[in-house]
């Protein structure tokens, strides 16, 4: 794994930034953790690749609240192409 950053997946609405810092750190030093209001997955950053790896390979699909979360290596996100909005 070369990068750090974790997507976590399927995590239930009411599953907070406190608690899957507290799940994460087990295996290392978090840097950051996101979680997407109201879509059901988020971010976490660990301070180094093999921190990262270690989470994952303990973490993915394991039960939060009720859940089998998935855990992989964060992609890049893709470049969006701008929206223009034209007055008639």
């Amino acid at each position: 794994m070369q990068e750090s950053k974790l997507f976590v997946g399927n995590l239930t609405y009411s599953t907070d930034e406190n608690e899957l810092h507290g799940l994460f750190a087990e295996y290392g030093t978090v840097k950051s953790v996101n979680i997407i209001p109201n879509k059901g997955f988020g971010f976490v950053e660990m301070s180094s690749s093999a921190e990262a790896e270690a989470a994952r390979e303990a973490l993915n699909l394991t039960s939060v609240n009720g859940r089998n979360i998935n855990v992989n290596e964060a992609r890049p996100q893709k470049e969006r192409p701008k929206r223009t909005f034209r007055r008639y």
